[in-house]
Formats: structure tokens, sequence, C-alpha cells
């Protein structure tokens, strides 16, 4: 299984949302790069959800509940490599973090210095490595 991260605007669509809903279409991914990694998708994965906005931090856990990437029912059509132009998945709350782990501790860790999220911060998905999933899963448990 992979691990992903994914960023929302919490006054659009919050992980409180995620968590009341249970489960969700994730859509409105417009940027190459981000296609590429939510094209890559599959079911099982875990997905980290980060509030951008004022919060600035990853705030829970989700799993892709569909069986991959599909095209998006609003946005149809397919790219030059038979892949889905925008592309969706389906995702269910897991858990919400007990310490959400703010962009600024992120960035003064140097465990995160090779991270998506501080390289490339205009992402809005993005892969996540085994150990940098791991440095957020205990700075989420600390207080």
């Amino acid at each position: 299984m992979a691990t992903f991260l994914v960023k929302t605007e919490p006054d659009e669509y919050s992980f409180a949302d995620l968590l009341r809903e249970t489960r969700c279409v994730w859509s409105g991914v417009k940027n190459p790069a981000a296609l590429i990694a939510l094209r890559s998708m599959r079911k099982g994965d875990r997905v980290l959800v980060y509030h951008t906005g004022g919060e600035k931090a990853i705030v829970g856990e989700a799993k892709v509940v569909s069986t991959g990437a599909y095209e998006d029912p609003g946005n149809p059509g397919v790219n030059d490599r038979g892949e889905p132009k925008f592309a969706v998945v389906d995702l269910a709350s897991v858990k919400a973090f007990p310490h959400p782990v703010s962009l600024a501790v992120i960035k003064t860790d140097p465990r995160f210095k090779s991270f998506a999220l501080v390289k490339q911060s205009r992402l809005s998905v993005m892969p996540v490595t085994v150990s940098e999933e791991a440095a957020i899963r205990e700075l989420a448990i600390k207080a």
C-alpha cells in the first residue's frame, strides 16, 4: 500500500465533512503532477488530509475505497495516454489525528527536507514516503 497527501481548503470541504459523510469523491484536481499522483492511487492506499488556508496542517487520515482513479463524471475525456484527463478517486474517512501536524513543524523537522509538501507546496495531491508517513504519525500522537 502506498500513502498520499491530499490538500483541501477547510472552508470548502474539511476533514470534519469527510468524517461526517464517511465517504466522498475526491475531485477538482487539475495540476498535471497532482493528477499523476492521483491516477496512481489504488484501493486500500492511505491518504493524509491536509488543510490549507489559515490552518496549514495535516489533520487526519482517509483511505482509497475505489479500485483506483477513474474519469471525473463532471469533466469527461481522456488524455493522449488513454487515461482520464481529469481523474477522481473515492475516499473514506479513517480517523482524525489527535494532534494536527502543522506545516511550520514540518518545515523545521529535518526528516522532511525532501517532502513534496515543502519542496512543491502548490501540489494538491502528492506521494508520501514510508519514512515521511512514520514521522507524521509520530508527530500526530505527540502532545
